[in-house]
């Protein structure tokens, strides 16, 4: 069965809808870090344009993605999830007058929708979104989904390179390296999460059409 998938920007109506995709995406991330309406409703009042859904035409929401235009210094500095989209109704990372780059802050699709290119096409989105405000890149820090079962066995990143080398296969980071992303470094304490044992793949996909600022 084929479905048709808009990719919209989100609306604040949207926000319950999204919020309970990600209870059901997201089980063994802690509570409080990305399932409150607030954290939408932040995005939404302050970058409108980076925030995207995906809807069926029955209005039946199946996905979303949020981000933020940040400048890093240096570039590849390391950084937690909450260092960046932690701080709810201030966000202080988000510097659209000085940032070149956009930040793949949270992605999801519903679990009941998964293998239909429903979060490429919101990659997609991000990634034209990067284009037309003329941002160098996207970066964000990823998953390592089935790192807890291989903990015991290597470093996480040495698990990251054996997954960029296809000698392991990662549902998540496979997936965003699929979609063009690089993995630049392995960021400890990124984000409380079970089964990456809270580390994350730091990664990057460069914006082929960028143009420096003058």
């Amino acid at each position: 069965m084929t479905f048709k998938v808009i990719i919209r920007n989100t609306s604040k109506k949207d926000i319950s809808k999204i919020v309970a995709i990600q209870r059901e995406s997201f089980p063994d991330v802690a509570d409080g870090m990305i399932y409150e309406p607030s954290f939408l409703e932040d995005h939404i009042n302050l970058f409108p344009e980076g925030q995207f859904c995906a809807e069926l035409e029955d209005g039946m929401i199946v996905g979303s993605a949020t981000s933020l235009i940040v400048l890093l210094d240096p570039k590849y500095c390391s950084h937690t999830w909450y260092s960046i989209a932690g701080n709810r109704g201030i966000f202080k990372s988000h510097d659209p007058k000085r940032g070149d780059t956009l930040y793949a802050d949270d992605i999801c699709s519903h679990p009941n929708f998964r293998r239909m290119g429903i979060a490429t096409k919101l990659f997609n989105a991000r990634k034209q979104l990067a284009i037309e405000f003329n941002l160098k890149r996207i970066i964000g820090g990823g998953r390592l989904y089935n790192y807890c079962e291989y903990a015991d066995k290597m470093s996480a990143d040495d698990y990251a390179n054996k997954v960029i080398k296809d000698e392991i296969y990662d549902p998540v980071f496979s997936f965003q390296l699929k979609n063009g992303f690089k993995y630049v470094k392995m960021l400890p304490e990124y984000l409380y999460d079970s089964r990456s044992l809270n580390y994350a793949p730091f990664i990057e996909w460069i914006n082929p059409k960028y143009h420096p600022r003058t």
